[in-house]
């Protein structure tokens, strides 16, 4: 019975809303009482405030419960690391897909968030479309197939170019401090899902594994970065499988 399944949070990406887990949660069916709330600054949560890490951290604890499965994508991976170390064995199982731990570096991390700080500033200039087409543009976005291409500009345009600035500007990855120094403090199982053409994130997800004490790489072949939006069925099969 549904009631009786386990509790399961997504977190989606920059630029998304929940509502780009539909596809994965539609194939887990009942397994998991699944939950893909809009993060600060995005779509229905547009004008939550503060925007803050410790704020979302506080939203995912409030929806998973005592004890849950979290799972997000980029900036929902993201963000998920920040409330898995926060919230400690309250989180069971983590699935990261396309995920990052942060700049290490702070120089390199200083330069980022002042590249974000303007690109902030420059989306509160734009209308929601505007800024859709320029990110799709994007180059980690530049090989989706179009289906792909035509959900995610879809969910971009749930948004508001002033909330996705406040998000930019609070949990872009410039703002968050970098976390590859702590994640040997995850004792949960986590699954780093990755598509075979992600090379980038794949590099990243296989030097993360190595530092997380109970951690395996799946690379998902033929896929890029949003692994959730090009395979929603091999996403949920890892999820439920795990």
């Amino acid at each position: 019975m549904l009631g009786m399944a386990p509790t399961l949070v997504l977190l989606h990406g920059f630029t998304h809303t929940g509502r780009s887990w539909d596809p994965v949660m539609a194939a887990l069916g009942e397994r998991y009482r699944a939950l893909a709330p809009d993060i600060r600054g995005h779509g229905t949560a547009s004008q939550a405030q503060p925007v803050t890490v410790e704020a979302v951290i506080g939203d995912v604890a409030e929806a998973g419960g005592e004890a849950f499965t979290l799972a997000g994508y980029s900036m929902g991976a993201r963000l998920a690391l920040h409330a898995a170390l926060a919230l400690h064995d309250r989180v069971e199982r983590l699935i990261l897909i396309g995920a990052s731990p942060g700049i290490a570096d702070q120089a390199e991390r200083s330069a980022r968030r002042e590249a974000d700080e303007r690109l902030a500033d420059e989306t509160e200039e734009l209308s929601i479309e505007e800024f859709a087409h320029q990110w799709a543009s994007n180059p980690v976005l530049a090989d989706q197939p179009p289906t792909v291409r035509a959900a995610a500009a879809a969910y971009r345009l749930q948004n508001s170019p002033t909330g996705l600035a406040r998000a930019l500007r609070a949990l872009g990855t410039g703002a968050l401090p970098s976390l590859w120094g702590r994640l040997g403090e995850l004792q949960m199982p986590v699954v780093l899902v990755v598509g075979e053409r992600d090379l980038k994130f794949r590099t990243i997800s296989e030097q993360m594994a190595e530092a997380i004490p109970h951690a395996e790489v799946t690379v998902v072949p033929r896929l890029g970065h949003a692994v959730h939006l090009e395979a929603p069925q091999a996403v949920a099969q890892t999820i439920a499988r795990f």
